[in-house]
């Protein structure tokens, strides 16, 4: 009776471990504005979704710039304000969560070149579940809002990511 025990819990656990890695970080939509000549920071901007439980966004990393942060937009005494975001982005199954500008993005800071519109440059995302996730990031006009709808090469979610 033990030994049928042992292998229901066994079998049990292993079908939550099978649920657990199945969960899939999907990034739609990114893109990132051209920045001026001398600028040294630059933001980028994409949604993030995961088919099942819930995951953190902790940070990044990219070859175009020294740093990448997670940021957000405060209101401060009716001053819009820039501020690190602290124990990174939720991201929730069933709830896409958008960095948007005027909102959550994320800040590239110090630029290695200009970015400029109609190139791309890759990014990193590293999750606190899901690992890295690679995703490749279209520059557009200095005041885009929003990825122009053919420009959506989002990557999603395998741990050692991969690009479009």
């Amino acid at each position: 009776m033990r030994t049928f025990a042992h292998r229901l819990f066994l079998s049990a656990a292993v079908l939550l471990l099978a649920g657990a890695a199945q969960a899939e970080i999907s990034v739609t939509s990114p893109f990132s504005r051209a920045s001026a000549p001398t600028a040294k920071a630059g933001a980028a901007f994409l949604t993030l979704s995961i088919d099942a439980g819930s995951d953190k966004l902790l940070g990044g990393s990219s070859p175009v710039a020294d740093k990448v942060e997670l940021h957000t937009h405060l209101m401060q005494d009716g001053i819009a304000k820039m501020r690190p975001v602290d124990g990174g982005i939720p991201v929730t199954a069933g709830t896409p969560t958008e960095l948007k500008p005027g909102g959550l993005h994320i800040m590239l800071i110090g630029l290695k070149a200009p970015l400029k519109q109609g190139e791309s440059f890759p990014l990193t995302l590293n999750f606190e579940k899901a690992g890295a996730v690679s995703v490749n990031v279209p520059v557009q006009g200095p005041g885009a809002k929003a990825p122009m709808a053919e420009h959506d090469h989002g990557g999603h979610g395998e741990h050692s990511g991969h690009q479009h």
